[in-house]
């Protein structure tokens, strides 16, 4: 049972040291919050008690507020379940306090640790620890006073930076900008934090009250000339979420009007953000994210994880090479194995670039990358993977290749091996049908760029063994993957769920709507690129082999368009030859191209979709509606099929594997908030104007007409595990 507690405890020397636990971050929950206001109050009224000193257990200040308590509110509309962290606490019993209170740091002070903090009088901290206010990650802003006292400790440049990127920075610099007082080793830490305490109380060290400053603001010009640049950016970085031009405007009532009344209008703005769809959508994904980790019938069985010391993959493409890159920098030695020396040299040169191009991008040291590099090994004989403790293959999406490869894979590995394919449709019992190994058969889809994408897609069929599952969703994170486990079909959860995602697209297109005006509101929607964008990217052979797979699949509901043919027959590959939907250079962006106008006239012909020729008139609202919502429709499907364990793991799936907007949710979520009545009577309306591709599915209907979120639980039934 996890010690959740508040100690005070009063020296020789008169400083009372509170320390805090909450394990693992001692995150300022509820209780903790009460009882510390208490421990202030007991010291402050004690004759024996000088100062005080403030620190966590177990090596760590605070990770910040319970954020359970934020999805409490959330589900529950009582905003009376937030406690008064920031005037009660911070501003009255800490800043205002007539003791000194000095923060002892170590390890980490982060959203409402770090505002904590901030009230105190002076803060010491150990080399390293992390100081940062991630809440607008979460679609609200610092609470407790943030936006007000960074600003003074900091000034607005960093301040802002700090806030609005939600990144942090480490004590060494926040000692050179003014945030820390003094950095001490771990060991001196409670000592000279007593001592700074006793100082102030004795006036030889000032008594700072971070709220009152003003000097590191400049003039009102220089800060009005600041947010005014602040909030433009932040209108084009994050154009649909609220919070940061909320966070600008609480920053700037402070300046105007005093850092007093800056922290009453925080609170108003954090009561009405908590509630705010983008931060429900944001904390459910937060949720959902570590939720992941508990899979039924595996991680509650008592197993316990293999180690996985030597990796191989076969196929050094674009995947195999991406795949590599994930192991090796993260130190795990990886076989390459390709069939020829050509294929095979290439192969190490692109994990060459994608190790140049993390350094590059400061996500990798120069060091680590060099030590990365020396745990690649290029072969080109199955021989050299006799004592590999997982392969994953990587080759085309060809399904008489994959089961010609497995079938040599099981002769030469030993008897402990995971088998593991990297097919992003192709159905594993399909693959694996005539291995006599049916338990160490098992899907990772990596989403590319695979050292970059943070997904990991683990697919079970019916025979994996819960061991495998287990020891593949360990070596995820440590190649610092979110693995999603899910049951065995074409296309699995991510694919499967959005196939429809062109297909609507493509209808619209033959409909009469223009291409660019398309990908433009998805665009705006939030996703990264509009379907036909991504198309080019992902290269038109790829999409000819996907469509027959789905169609094959589902031919019930597939749509098969004719536009990619025509794009391939006038000569056109999408990014991969320059020339798609947009034209491609090198240094530049994307641009649409009108010369790609006439095959789409042509396929519009072909097609035949539209009503007496004529082009279908819509708003902006329908497009994305009718891009959106047959996804929608299929991940009822996924869901009612059991494909995956819950709801939130496709939320989760879509946000880290197709990029779906983190502000909405993931794809379930945003079902909910915008209605399964309004989804199921817009795709029957369309069904019956356009055919079954719209047909809504049993699943939407019944949740619809029974008005039961689409997230809510099946009760009944069983999958394979889940």
């Amino acid at each position: 049972m996890a010690e959740l507690e508040v100690k005070m405890v009063v020296g020789s020397d008169g400083v009372a040291v509170i320390t805090i636990s909450n394990p693992p971050v001692n995150a300022f929950a509820v209780s903790i919050i009460a009882w510390l206001k208490e421990k202030i109050e007991q010291a402050m009224s004690r004759d024996d008690v000088k100062a005080i000193v403030l620190t966590g257990k177990n090596r760590k200040f605070s990770g910040g507020f319970d954020i359970n308590v934020f999805r409490k509110v959330q589900q529950t509309g009582k905003l009376s379940l937030l406690p008064d962290l920031s005037v009660d606490l911070v501003v009255n019993r800490i800043e205002d306090a007539k003791k000194p209170i000095v923060v002892a740091i170590e390890g980490l002070a982060l959203g409402a640790g770090l505002e904590v903090a901030m009230g105190c009088h002076a803060r010491i901290a150990t080399p390293n620890a992390q100081l940062g206010l991630p809440e607008l990650s979460l679609g609200i802003i610092p609470g407790a006073g943030g936006t007000q006292r960074l600003p003074r400790l900091l000034g607005l440049p960093k301040a802002l930076d700090m806030m609005l990127t939600s990144k942090p920075i480490v004590s060494q610099e926040g000692h050179k900008l003014g945030l820390i007082d003094a950095i001490v080793s771990p060991q001196e830490l409670l000592k000279v934090s007593r001592q700074w305490a006793l100082d102030i109380a004795n006036n030889h060290k000032p008594w700072a009250r971070s709220l009152h400053l003003v000097d590191k603001i400049g003039s009102l010009s220089e800060a009005h000339k600041i947010l005014t640049i602040a909030r433009e950016k932040a209108k084009i970085t994050w154009p649909n979420m609220p919070q940061h031009i909320a966070c600008i405007d609480v920053i700037m009532e402070g300046i105007l009007h005093g850092g007093y009344h800056g922290v009453l209008k925080e609170a108003k703005v954090f009561n009405k953000l908590v509630v705010s769809d983008t931060s429900k959508g944001l904390v459910h994904v937060f949720f959902a994210q570590r939720a992941t980790s508990k899979v039924p019938n595996v991680t509650d069985i008592g197993l316990k994880p293999r180690s996985l010391k030597k990796v191989a993959i076969i196929g050094g493409g674009l995947m195999g090479s991406g795949i590599a890159t994930a192991f090796i920098i993260n130190n795990i030695y990886v076989i390459l194995k390709e069939v020829n020396s050509e294929f095979l040299l290439k192969g190490i040169k692109m994990i060459e670039a994608n190790v140049r191009g993390l350094v590059a991008k400061k996500k990798l040291t120069q060091s680590k990358a060099d030590k990365a590099l020396l745990m690649i090994k290029g072969v080109m004989d199955y021989s050299d993977l006799k004592d590999v403790d997982m392969v994953i293959e990587a080759v085309i999406e060809n399904v008489e290749l994959k089961k010609k490869l497995f079938n040599e894979i099981e002769k030469i590995c030993p008897p402990h091996c995971i088998l593991a394919t990297n097919t992003s449709t192709i159905d594993l019992n399909l693959i694996g049908q005539t291995l006599t190994c049916q338990d160490r058969i098992v899907g990772a889809h990596f989403f590319s760029p695979a050292h970059v994408m943070p997904l990991l897609e683990i697919i079970q069929t019916e025979k994996t063994s819960p061991q495998v599952i287990l020891d593949l969703m360990t070596i995820s994170k440590i190649i610092k993957k979110v693995p999603v486990v899910v049951s065995n079909c074409t296309g699995f959860a991510v694919n499967r769920t959005f196939f429809p995602y062109k297909q609507s697209a493509h209808i619209l297109l033959l409909l009469g709507v223009d291409l660019f005006r398309i990908d433009r509101l998805i665009k705006n929607f939030g996703l990264p690129m509009g379907p036909f964008q991504l198309e080019d990217l992902t290269g038109y052979d790829l999409a000819v082999a996907v469509a027959k797979e789905f169609a094959t699949a589902f031919p019930d509901r597939a749509f098969i368009s004719p536009v990619v043919d025509l794009l391939i027959k006038n000569g056109r590959n999408g990014k991969n030859n320059g020339k798609g939907y947009y034209v491609y250079e090198k240094g530049s962006k994307p641009k649409p191209d009108n010369m790609v106008l006439p095959v789409i006239e042509e396929s519009r012909r072909v097609a035949n979709l539209m009503p007496q020729g004529k082009t279908v008139a819509m708003t902006d609202e329908e497009i994305v509606e009718m891009v959106l919502f047959p996804v929608v429709n299929e991940a009822c499907r996924v869901l009612e099929e059991k494909i995956v364990v819950k709801a939130s793991d496709l939320d989760i799936a879509s946000v880290l594997g197709m990029s779906f907007p983190s502000y909405r949710g993931g794809i379930v979520f945003w079902a909910d908030v915008v209605g399964s009545n309004h989804i199921y009577t817009s795709l029957k309306k369309w069904s019956e104007k356009y055919g079954n591709f719209y047909k809504p599915s049993r699943f939407l209907e019944e949740r619809a007409m029974n008005g039961v979120p689409l997230s809510a639980p099946i009760n009944t039934g069983s999958r394979a595990r889940m």
